[in-house]
């Protein structure tokens, strides 16, 4: 069974679809899905042929799937994999998608801008530029948990007068949640300053500080192929991360991809405008339920749902299905 096109298939008005970024990988993922929709490996075989090695073996065997370079395109098939599985089963196409971080490359192949194989390709090479931009062990990330924004800023901007180098905040995920990025010292100088001020710090195991300014040198080499690469307008709304705004024409497209790597995700702004535009139900499409557990915390998101298992599957399709009015 294959899914229809998405101009075929039916539109939801309360729906929006967000997939995951680096983070969201686990080892084993989407092995039992796989067993019961062989779309699943179909998927993983596409982009594997794209890349030039195996990305279901890394994904279920976990040998290199946390070095950024492999991470990014097994989490980017993964999720598409889930849309495919998803259209499939006859789900209805949501009103918006967005991505965090690597996520938008898998919105923008959901909706239709980028194919699967251009797509990893791309993520593969964001990650390897990622990984060279800066020396191992000289950058860091944070999660700064229980400050606000303002706050963080102040903090960052304070380290910074006083240190040599950079911190800048790289996600801002909901309210009281802000990721930091940038030198290792001056990270762990702002974890200890936001300790002091009654706020929390969790140290991120990640190997690239994504999202901050020493990531510009990565941005730069990545815009050229960006150029190089087949984009169409989505046919469904993706929303930035760079300005929380829905993706109108292709030059601005690729500006806002290149400009991501270096620029905040803007995830606390994406999730109010999709409030403001009436969305009630979040479905993440990806492994784990990071985003849709954000998701859980906004006034008026009645539910967020993962998709990563069949009965996760079964229950959002059959949620949605209902509340977009699709069956009683």
């Amino acid at each position: 069974m294959s899914a229809k096109p998405l101009e075929q298939i039916a539109q939801a008005t309360k729906t929006a679809f967000v997939f995951p970024g680096q983070g969201s990988q686990k080892v084993g993922m989407l092995a039992e899905l796989a067993e019961q929709f062989s779309s699943v490996t179909e998927t993983f075989a596409e982009a594997s042929a794209a890349v030039g090695f195996d990305l279901w073996q890394i994904a279920q065997s976990g040998e290199g799937l946390n070095q950024t370079e492999f991470t990014q395109p097994v989490l980017l098939t993964a999720s598409i994999a889930l849309w495919r599985v998803w259209l499939e089963l006859g789900g209805v196409a949501p009103k918006y998608l967005a991505g965090h971080s690597l996520g938008e490359y898998s919105a923008l192949v959901a909706a239709g801008a980028i194919s699967l194989g251009d797509a990893v390709k791309l993520v593969n090479l964001r990650g390897k530029l990622m990984q060279d931009a800066v020396p191992q062990g000289q950058g860091a990330m944070a999660a700064i948990l229980g400050l606000e924004d303002a706050k963080v800023l102040e903090l960052c901007e304070q380290v910074n007068i006083q240190g040599r180098g950079s911190v800048e905040a790289a996600n801002y995920n909901a309210q009281g949640q802000v990721v930091i990025a940038g030198d290792k010292t001056l990270v762990e100088a702002v974890m200890e300053l936001a300790k002091e001020n009654a706020g929390k710090a969790i140290s991120l195991p990640v190997s690239v500080p994504s999202h901050c300014s020493l990531m510009k040198p990565a941005a730069d080499k990545f815009a050229q192929a960006l150029e190089q690469t087949a984009i169409e307008l989505p046919s469904l709304p993706v929303i930035q991360n760079v300005n929380a705004e829905i993706a109108t024409d292709v030059a601005g497209l690729r500006q806002a991809l290149t400009a991501q790597l270096y620029q905040s995700v803007q995830w606390t702004k994406t999730m109010q405008f999709l409030q403001d535009q009436g969305v009630q139900y979040v479905v993440e499409c990806g492994p784990g339920n990071v985003l849709a557990n954000l998701a859980k915390r906004l006034p008026n998101i009645n539910k967020a749902f993962p998709l990563d298992s069949k009965s996760r599957m079964e229950d959002a399709l059959n949620a949605i299905l209902v509340a977009e009015g699709k069956i009683a």
